[in-house]
């Protein structure tokens, strides 16, 4: 448990740390860097199609993606906690088995 704790504190510390040492940068995502890497390469490229919604700002594109990121990490960790069960279950019954085959 306290080793649980300290990686959360550990983790806490990693992703606020950056927010707080670089105040009044913008942390733009690859999407408007790879926009501005092809217009400099290309300045007449079109692109073949535009997004159908942009959300309202770049607190509700964080919010979304930070949701898609939680709900990743729900179903890995879902998945994980299954794969672990089936393999306790599947260990115990192959030893309840060697158990009734040695008597």
């Amino acid at each position: 448990m306290k080793k649980s704790l300290l990686l959360l504190f550990l983790v806490v510390i990693l992703a606020t740390l950056p927010l707080i040492t670089q105040q009044g940068t913008e942390f733009g995502g690859a999407d408007g860097e790879a926009e501005e890497a092809i217009t400099k390469i290309h300045p007449e490229y079109k692109p073949w199609f535009n997004s159908i919604w942009e959300p309202p700002g770049s607190e509700t594109e964080s919010l979304l993606f930070a949701l898609q990121a939680a709900i990743g990490a729900g179903f890995i960790g879902y998945f994980i906690g299954v794969m672990r069960q089936r393999n306790k279950q599947t260990k115990q019954e192959l030893a309840e088995k060697s158990k009734h085959v040695t008597h």
